[in-house]
């Protein structure tokens, strides 16, 4: 149990024998060190519901509050303020504790859930872009961390593999392919073909039709355009794997949309005989009498030509996934642009009986240097292989500029790893759902909240101990020696590493990987003053153990923090 765990539950039994209701014991981490470690302040609102003065239910509450094991005496400050100061003892023993835990601290949930999350969902015949950063990154990061905190996580790639497109590319297959483009480029030989018969078609109703007539064919079964359908799928994985396996990124399923194709008119006509949802206007509609936000705003899910549409597919992959993973949430992670379409479908799904919790994970964009839409100067969407290829070779410069003597190899992993943990950190630590400016030079920067930082500071905690080994004639013999905290540095480092489990937890609450990645960084920030304030290695041998220890555990909470966010650490820069 965490200090501020421990601390909430003291406050909570004080109040509860002062007579008031202990759902007003929250504890937070002090404003600042001059009031202490931590903070209350349940008297105040306590005294708001009681109409009491908040001094003196404090008062009250301070007489029936059992914290002398392991705080000096609480103060009370401002209108009712209760502030704590943790003993010197019981921060060690706190902090010993985690660094003898292999979780760091992090306790599990108490009730682990089984939690769906649909995210990425690239689309085939079409490269990856920088439109699938912030879908790919942020929901395998949520993905991480709920596993990390016990809940069982089935990743989803919804794959869009079934659509108009379709009938384009089988036409150019036929009669525009280039066989070794194709073997060569795959993908870049599909968004040709797309192009070229799209180009064609404009000035062209017949062969308008004729590639019309193609994807009714493929619809249809026939097994000419099916084998060209079932090549584009497989050249499309390929490439879209080899980005997920430089990413680090993995899939529990990854059905496209043509598995659920063949459910989709059952279903309308299912929804229809159970008069959840009527024909209007040669349509099929559900619609929401009874949710003023949607009144006027029915899901269509069949139209009047007899096509059906994204939500009908949503809500046929929805029940399988019932019937399949049975899960306790399921969890969409896609760009605020879509909120209207999942509130339709969630809303519709509640009128198919499904109670499982569904939930709209959105975020905001990417924007270019003219904080529009990042494009490529020719308004081409940014392709995601070249990006990433590009954050490699930035971080290549860098690399080869601050450690010339690392071999080839070891600079082209180090700057791999340091190129994509950059990109995946620029875009985590931004609220979710706000629009950010996508800059090389701020991303990669060893200054301020980025991942280099964090890494650095990882690699120089890992550099003290090498430094250790080869200077200390002794050796170094901290494995079994004690963490004792008294120096001002050490303890604000202790309290830091401290509040790793409770952030994990409140990254969950709402989906915000952004408070992960601050903590990261104070952490950080947390160690270097540390480690300007505290002598390590010239530090007398008890002290010195002590804090080789208190390193040590600060690198592991770092490493930890930064592999939930799907980021490496490399032990040399």
């Amino acid at each position: 149990m965490s200090l501020q765990v421990n601390l909430r539950q003291r406050v909570a039994d004080a109040l509860r024998t002062a007579g008031i209701d202990e759902r007003f014991a929250a504890v937070a981490p002090a404003a600042a060190a001059r009031f202490g470690d931590f903070q209350t302040n349940a008297a105040m609102v306590a005294a708001k519901a009681l109409k009491k003065n908040p001094r003196e239910v404090a008062a009250s509450i301070l007489t029936h509050l059992n914290v002398e094991d392991f705080c000096e005496r609480p103060t009370v400050a401002g209108a009712g303020f209760i502030n704590f100061k943790v003993l010197d003892t019981a921060l060690s023993d706190a902090v010993n504790a985690v660094r003898n835990d292999r979780r760091l601290g992090v306790e599990s949930v108490q009730k682990a859930k089984t939690i769906l999350i649909d995210f990425s969902s690239p689309n085939v015949a079409k490269p990856m872009h920088v439109g699938h950063i912030r879908s790919t990154i942020l929901g395998d990061s949520l993905s991480r961390i709920a596993r990390h905190l016990g809940h069982r996580v089935i990743t989803d790639n919804h794959i869009g593999d079934w659509g108009t497109q379709f009938g384009k590319v089988i036409y150019g297959w036929k009669h525009l392919l280039n066989r070794v483009a194709l073997e060569q480029t795959p993908i870049d030989e599909l968004v040709r073909l797309y192009r070229e018969v799209n180009a064609m078609e404009e000035n062209d109703p017949v062969l308008k039709e004729t590639v019309r007539h193609e994807l009714v064919k493929l619809q249809q079964g026939d097994a000419e355009n099916l084998e060209i359908w079932k090549q584009a799928v497989s050249l499309s994985w390929k490439e879209f794997e080899r980005l997920y396996g430089l990413l680090e990124i993995t899939f529990d399923e990854r059905l496209g949309e043509s598995f659920y194709n063949d459910a989709l008119g059952p279903l309308v006509d299912r929804l229809l005989a159970q008069g959840i949802a009527r024909e209007s206007e040669g349509a099929v509609c559900i619609f929401f009498p009874e949710t003023p936000a949607l009144e006027e705003k029915p899901c269509l899910i069949r139209k009047s030509d007899g096509g059906f549409l994204y939500a009908t597919t949503d809500l046929a992959t929805l029940e399988y996934r019932e019937q399949r993973w049975h899960p306790d949430a399921v969890w969409y992670v896609t760009g605020a642009p879509q909120q209207l379409h999942f509130e339709q479908v969630f809303a519709s799904a509640r009128k198919l009986g499904i109670t499982t919790d569904l939930l709209h994970i959105a975020f905001g964009s990417i924007l270019g240097e003219d904080r529009k839409m990042m494009k490529t100067r020719s308004g081409e969407n940014v392709e995601l292989g070249g990006l990433l290829g590009e954050a490699i070779e930035q971080a290549m410069t860098v690399v080869t500029e601050k450690n010339p003597d690392l071999s080839a190899a070891e600079q082209h992993e180090v700057a791999r790893v340091i190129g994509l943990g950059a990109v995946k950190y620029a875009d985590l630590m931004q609220h979710r759902l706000t629009d950010y400016l996508f800059s090389w030079e701020k991303m990669l920067s060893f200054q301020g909240n980025t991942a280099p930082y964090l890494q650095n500071a990882y690699v120089r905690i890992r550099s003290i101990f090498r430094k250790a080994e080869a200077e200390l004639s002794e050796g170094i013999s901290y494995a079994s020696s004690p963490i004792s905290i008294a120096a001002p540095a050490e303890r604000a480092l202790a309290l830091q590493i401290l509040k790793f489990g409770e952030v994990l937890h409140a990254v969950l609450e709402d989906q915000r990987p952004n408070l992960l990645c601050l903590y990261l960084y104070e952490l950080a920030d947390s160690f270097h003053s540390f480690y300007e304030a505290c002598p390590i290695l010239k530090a007398e041998d008890r002290v010195r153990s002590s804090r080789l220890a208190l390193a040590e555990v600060t690198a592991e909470v770092l490493k930890t923090g930064l592999s939930l966010l799907g980021i490496g650490v490399p032990e040399r820069m």
